[in-house]
């Protein structure tokens, strides 16, 4: 189950990170599809095999090199494989775009256990109890806010926001279904 709903939530993740980007003001450095460049050094995606991984190699990326990055890097190391159908997408998507350490601790703080950045059993089940529809907005406020704090709200928030809007509008929807 866990793969089919990863296999469902990543096009809509890589239709939000979008094509290659390198904004000076990004602290991200080089990006495509959400991989950053020191990401695609960490996963050695050496796409032209010059036995480097550059600039060159990040503009190069599909979404077939990047599916495992996502799956392993983000869908597993937050815990999303294990949430309910629209919470799963929605920690996915913060795990990528604001880290997999906050997407787990807002997991555990909607989930109503112990914040201490570990998925245990006491966390699982209450993961898998939660009312969705509230731990979904409670989730999304937690994204909200953090945003809004940045420094670089001012450059990013609009689209930040429209991106909460995106990913909560989709994560309500896959729970009604």
């Amino acid at each position: 189950m866990s793969l089919e709903r990863f296999k469902i939530c990543l096009p809509l993740i890589l239709a939000d990170e979008g094509g290659y980007v390198d904004d000076p003001r990004d602290p991200g450095g080089a990006t495509k599809l959400g991989v950053t460049l020191a990401t695609a050094r960490a996963y050695r995606l050496d796409m032209d095999h010059d036995g480097d991984v550059d600039k060159a190699d990040v503009k190069a990326l599909t979404p077939e090199a990047v599916a495992p990055v996502y799956h392993r890097g983000y869908w597993l190391a937050s815990s999303a494989d294990i949430c309910p159908s629209g919470l799963d997408y929605a920690v996915f998507d913060c795990a990528v775009n604001q880290g997999v350490g906050r997407a787990v601790r807002w997991l555990q703080e909607v989930a109503g256990v112990r914040v201490d950045g570990i998925i245990g059993p006491m966390s699982i089940r209450a993961i898998q109890n939660v009312a969705r529809p509230l731990a979904l907005a409670h989730f999304m406020d937690l994204r909200r806010s953090h945003y809004r704090s940045l420094s670089t709200f001012d450059r990013f928030g609009r689209g930040w926001m429209a991106r909460c809007d995106r990913v909560e509008g989709k994560a309500m929807s896959m729970i009604k279904l």
